[in-house]
């Protein structure tokens, strides 16, 4: 439940507010003639492959008509006694669900159609992916109601259940994580984890995606040197894997930040975890709420709102704008009324045909990809699409100082009811030597967040490490750097964006790059700087 304040939070300053060839006669000539010969020798190579691929096919599909023929014979036999153990009813709807779709992709292409179309009339009875998930959910809760662990579950040993592979234990995992118990996540992580460890085969998953999952999920319950060793046993496994880089550097360095707090009580050792040290989970969920922020009456005597012409720009002498300290180390600015109404009407107009789930860099594929991490829908917007993309683009520059020609385009996103983006940095770690590589213009220096909606509830931009909240305000665009003069990543810019509770949050995001910058933000000296 959320307190009343979380619904009532204002903002520090009110008053800115075809395969055969052609057919050939007689004129052809010979060499033409014996060409074709060896189109038809391929043609023929090819045709066998698909015959034997098909037949290969087959095989496959004996197979598990077999196994399955096994399989519901013993549980037609007694199917309500079969039915009562909950790890068969959950393996029956996996597989109605689950497997029998993945036969359908093998045998759509080429089967009768007497199977085809009874296997289409009777799917519409079969369960969906919500129902796998309750039976998953269940499945859990009993593991917690009679205190039973997940190796007695999964390896079959109540009378009359069947076994759970290690891609029956990720399926449960995912659905724990997916539900944010990271408790659970972690259960049936380590017991897919122990199975493959054992020698069993898996389908779907591996031990470097397990030890991903269960890093995050003890890490967000607060065992944070357990976490970092899952870091390390995974990157022996995969050193190029980026998210755990990153995930690494950021145990460190929070780690070294709990050993300070140790040395500073002249090494008294405390049980448990340091009073002032939240799981990242924790302080993520805190701050949507609008709690655990760290504002001072200090801190807050040093944040001001002001106007503001860059120099005394050209064109921000005679209308400068409203400018609004949010945070001082880093330093965190609003920037309010940027944007007016018709613009932000047209750049949503622009984008929304184009909407698509957001993505984000798979770092065993390289590919972007979808995550459950974020949820949420975006497009691009290059600046020739439209004048006023390119308005907006250089607005930015005016207003920052810094160049956007070497910036990517234009991202706008769109955040549903739940849409959200967990921590993460915005800039490329520097043990990812792949980072923005294909871009050729450095390191994302420096981040412009732009508000395109106002929510009604939830949907704030909040950085962990600092303890800050900033609340979604339609027209304002929110600004900071994310790399220190040297070219180090600021880790303090670690931020997510919260779920939306309730409203329609529009944003739009401008990743500035290091290129072009090297005379409008100098290089510091240290790596402090």
């Amino acid at each position: 439940r959320k307190p009343r304040s979380f619904f009532l939070l204002q903002p520090l300053c009110l008053k800115f507010t075809s395969l055969i060839a052609p057919g050939v006669s007689c004129r052809v000539s010979s060499g033409h003639m014996t060409d074709l010969l060896f189109t038809e020798r391929d043609l023929v190579a090819s045709l066998k492959d698909y015959v034997t691929a098909e037949e290969g096919k087959l095989e496959r599909i004996k197979r598990w008509a077999d196994k399955l023929d096994v399989l519901s014979a013993a549980a037609t036999q007694d199917p309500e006694g079969y039915l009562g153990h909950p790890v068969n009813a959950f393996k029956l709807i996996k597989r109605l669900n689950t497997e029998w779709a993945e036969l359908e992709n093998l045998v759509l292409t080429d089967m009768s159609d007497v199977f085809v179309s009874n296997f289409t009339i009777q799917r519409q009875h079969f369960p969906n992916d919500d129902d796998q998930t309750g039976a998953a959910k269940a499945l859990t809760r009993l593991l917690d109601t009679y205190r039973l662990d997940t190796d007695t579950i999964s390896a079959g040993r109540l009378p009359g259940q069947g076994v759970l592979t290690a891609d029956d234990c990720f399926d449960l995992g995912k659905v724990a994580y997916s539900e944010v118990d990271y408790y659970h996540t972690e259960l049936w992580m380590v017991q897919a984890l122990k199975q493959l460890d054992q020698g069993e085969t898996s389908r779907t998953v591996d031990t470097v995606t397990l030890l991903d999952y269960l890093s995050y999920s003890v890490y967000q319950q607060g065992e944070l040197e357990r976490a970092l060793d899952i870091t390390k046993r995974l990157l022996q496994l995969d050193p190029t894997h980026q998210r755990a880089n990153g995930n690494l550097r950021y145990f460190e360095y929070q780690l070294s930040k709990q050993m300070t707090v140790k040395e500073e009580e002249d090494g008294s050792r405390r049980k448990g975890q340091l009073d002032d040290y939240l799981p990242e989970r924790k302080k993520y969920e805190q701050l949507c709420r609008g709690e655990g922020l760290r504002m001072t009456p200090r801190r807050q005597s040093r944040l001001f709102c002001r106007y503001y012409d860059n120099n005394r720009h050209p064109k921000y002498v005679i209308g400068p704008v409203k400018q609004e300290d949010e945070w001082d180390q880093p330093h965190i600015i609003r920037y309010h009324n940027i944007v007016s109404d018709r613009e932000m009407a047209k750049v949503k107009e622009l984008a929304k045909p184009r909407l698509r789930r957001a993505t984000v860099h798979d770092p065993q594929t390289g590919k972007l990809t979808t995550a459950h991490y974020r949820v949420s829908k975006s497009a691009w917007l290059g600046a020739a699409e439209h004048p006023v993309v390119d308005t907006i683009n250089q607005r930015i520059e005016d207003i920052t100082g810094l160049d956007v020609s070497t910036a990517e385009e234009l991202q706008v996103a769109n955040y549903g009811v739940g849409g959200q983006y967990e921590p993460h940095f915005d800039f490329g770690q520097k043990d990812e030597p792949d980072a923005f590589e294909e871009l050729g213009t450095g390191n994302r220096i420096a981040t412009w967040l732009l508000y395109m909606s106002d929510v009604q509830a939830g949907g704030a931009t909040v950085f962990t490490d600092i303890g800050v909240s900033v609340w979604p305000q339609k027209g304002s665009a929110v600004f900071w750097y994310n790399l220190f003069p040297s070219g180090e990543g600021d880790l303090r810019t670690r931020h997510a964006a919260c779920p939306v509770l309730l409203g329609n949050k529009w944003v739009s995001n401008k990743w500035i790059h290091e290129r072009g910058q090297e005379f409008r933000r100098r290089c510091g000296l240290r790596p402090t700087d």
